[in-house]
């Protein structure tokens, strides 16, 4: 499954908790999908997530 992360990839690579990943799910900022008895994320989705974030912008 080269196109999804476990939901433990994701966290590790995107340093998310568990409850915050699940709560993002539930208000629809990103998606879950089963396969088998598996929940992955789709790379395109873990993307997507990712750069809907809001930015930091100001002086520094």
């Amino acid at each position: 499954m080269d196109g999804f992360y476990s939901i433990a990839e994701f966290l590790r690579i995107y340093a998310l908790g568990r409850t915050s990943l699940y709560r993002a799910a539930k208000a629809g900022q990103i998606r879950i999908t089963k396969i088998g008895r598996s929940s992955r994320i789709a790379k395109s989705d873990a993307k997507a997530w990712a750069d809907s974030l809001p930015t930091l912008s100001g002086e520094a």
